[in-house]
């Protein structure tokens, strides 16, 4: 199983991830208590095939991804 993780302090909503996921892990979407700008959600990790692209690729180094 793997575990895809974003942290909302420092995401910035670039979509960056969204564009460089081969599987679609990502979507960005409002979340609550983050009014100010729409953030990453991994809406599918079950999808996610450790290729790690999001985490090298994120500005912000807001994605961690981990098998469990």
């Amino acid at each position: 199983m793997v575990k895809v993780k974003v942290d909302w302090e420092k995401c910035n909503g670039d979509e960056v991830c969204v564009g460089i996921c081969p599987v679609e892990v990502f979507e960005i979407q409002d979340v609550a208590d983050y009014s100010d700008s729409k953030k990453s959600v991994p809406v599918r990790p079950e999808e996610c095939i450790l290729c790690m692209a999001c985490v090298t690729s994120c500005p912000t180094e807001a994605i961690t991804v981990e098998e469990e």
